[in-house]
């Protein structure tokens, strides 16, 4: 029976990283002792709530499966502390209190980073993106600027009217994408045929007032105004960024933010406040 399961697991796992919908694992990696779920368990959750397998089909199951919901956002893997009633717990409430760490990994093909423009920015996004784990691809309609010896690292270079190759591009909920071709003509015409194709995130390069402008434009010729008021512009996230490779950073940076659920704040402010210290203090040096 537990072979059966582990092939059914294994499965749809495959399945998933192939393009399939996407699926979570959960795996009990400690119990207590006198524990009705054992170590070692697993419960594949798919982003409709459906399963295979069980752990306990009461409390536990439940605060595992809503786990998953989040994992899901977040793309993630986490490792959570369940008490028997499925209450979240931290790690220092687990130490001595009988609990369950569950480790759940979200399985699913590697998301996109689709780059229209082929420019210096590009080039760099690319690279970053890729070893961030994106499967990049890049649109350009200049065949110098649209091709494998200029970016080696895309999965995908296509090369064509921005439009049209855009607008036959399969976008959905696990694509990111970044317009930042050599104008705002082609910025807007690339926005025009991505922004209400429930991307996971659209950002557009310019300035303010010309950003504001096209997307006044585009509201007024009759695209949904919510799907417009996320696109993330301008673009990236403010590190003070002048170089085509500082803005590639902050670009790359905002994304893995929207894509992890990141807070965009710096590390050190973060853990301030989880320590409940705050932000304006000050940490005396160690010499102090």
């Amino acid at each position: 029976m537990a072979d059966d399961l582990s092939k059914r697991v294994t499965a749809e796992v495959v399945a998933a990283l192939g393009g399939g919908p996407p699926v979570a694992v959960a795996t009990v990696i400690s119990a207590p002792p006198d524990g009705v779920v054992a170590v070692g368990a697993k419960l594949l959750i798919r982003s409709d709530d459906t399963t295979v397998g069980q752990l306990d089909s009461g409390p536990l199951e439940a605060a595992v499966r809503a786990e998953a919901a989040d994992a899901f956002r977040r793309h993630g893997v986490d490792a959570v502390y369940l008490d028997p009633a499925g209450a979240r717990l931290s790690s220092q409430q687990a130490e001595g209190n009988p609990s369950y760490q569950v480790m759940l990994e979200v399985h699913e093909r590697p998301a996109t980073l689709l780059i229209s423009g082929g420019g210096h920015i590009s080039k760099a996004l690319a690279t970053i993106g890729h070893l961030c784990g994106f499967a990049v691809a890049v649109v350009d309609d200049r065949p110098d600027y649209a091709n494998r010896e200029r970016f080696p690292e895309a999965d995908q270079v296509l090369c064509g009217d921005f439009a049209q190759t855009l607008r036959d591009f399969p976008i959905d909920a696990n694509t990111y994408v970044v317009c930042v071709t050599r104008g705002h003509k082609h910025d807007e015409l690339s926005l025009r045929e991505v922004v209400g194709r429930n991307a996971a995130y659209v950002g557009m390069i310019g300035s303010r007032r010309r950003v504001s402008a096209v997307l006044q434009h585009l509201i007024e010729e009759g695209y949904d105004p919510e799907a417009i008021a996320r696109v993330h512009s301008p673009i990236g996230l403010d590190i003070g960024a002048e170089t085509p490779e500082e803005i590639a950073v902050a670009i790359m940076a905002e994304i893995v933010g929207v894509r992890r659920g990141g807070s965009g704040r710096p590390m050190r402010e973060v853990k301030r406040a989880r320590r409940g210290v705050a932000p304006a203090e000050r940490v005396p040096p160690a010499s102090a």
